[in-house]
């Protein structure tokens, strides 16, 4: 699967990076009753797009992606934009071993859990609850299993296995997605 993204990145055919945040997230940040800013996690960060944004709001964010050329069109699009994320390039499954600190209250993922393979989803699954703080927010967007039959992409995620996964969260709300394959926005709580 990250050849896919590597390769993805170095042709130029990015289509997932539309430069502009999803409302989602917005509503998060801005939207009626906001989160007060806080140390925030972008995991699968691609180019930036959501990171410069959360940096540009008073998020603390640290951005991680694997593919080299995205990180650096991250760190580009940071720089124009006047503002300072951590970027990182990692695999997500493994971020507990680089010293990142814990405390996160908000981790965000654009699509990058749906992708993993069922046997690295666990370890990412113990791995953001390792980071996130008491009573963090996980905004996590994926396709539903079956609503992308091509390639790499032939994932997807539902609500029960994040149930069965994200042990020491609750999954507060399941919102649909739009757009041309069926998706959700899961929003999850962590407890204790």
């Amino acid at each position: 699967m990250d050849w896919f993204y590597r390769l993805s990145y170095l042709l130029g055919n990015v289509p997932w990076d539309s430069g502009v945040p999803p409302p989602e997230l917005v509503a998060v940040v801005e939207g009626p009753r906001p989160l007060r800013p806080g140390r925030a996690l972008d995991l699968g960060c691609g180019s930036g797009t959501n990171a410069v944004y959360l940096s540009r709001h008073g998020w603390d964010v640290t951005g991680v992606d694997l593919v080299g050329r995205a990180i650096a069109r991250a760190r580009d699009r940071a720089a124009a934009a006047a503002v300072a994320p951590r970027l990182v390039r990692a695999d997500v499954t493994r971020l507990d071993e680089l010293g990142l600190g814990a405390g996160y209250d908000l981790l965000f993922d654009l699509g990058c859990f749906h992708t993993l393979a069922a046997e690295r989803r666990d370890r990412y699954a113990a791995v953001a609850t390792g980071l996130a703080a008491p009573g963090a927010r996980f905004l996590l967007y994926g396709f539903a299993p079956g609503a992308w039959r091509r390639g790499p992409l032939s994932g997807g995620v539902t609500a029960a296995e994040l149930r069965h996964r994200f042990r020491g969260w609750e999954l507060v709300e399941v919102q649909r997605g739009t757009g041309r394959f069926e998706a959700s926005w899961y929003t999850l709580a962590r407890v204790g």
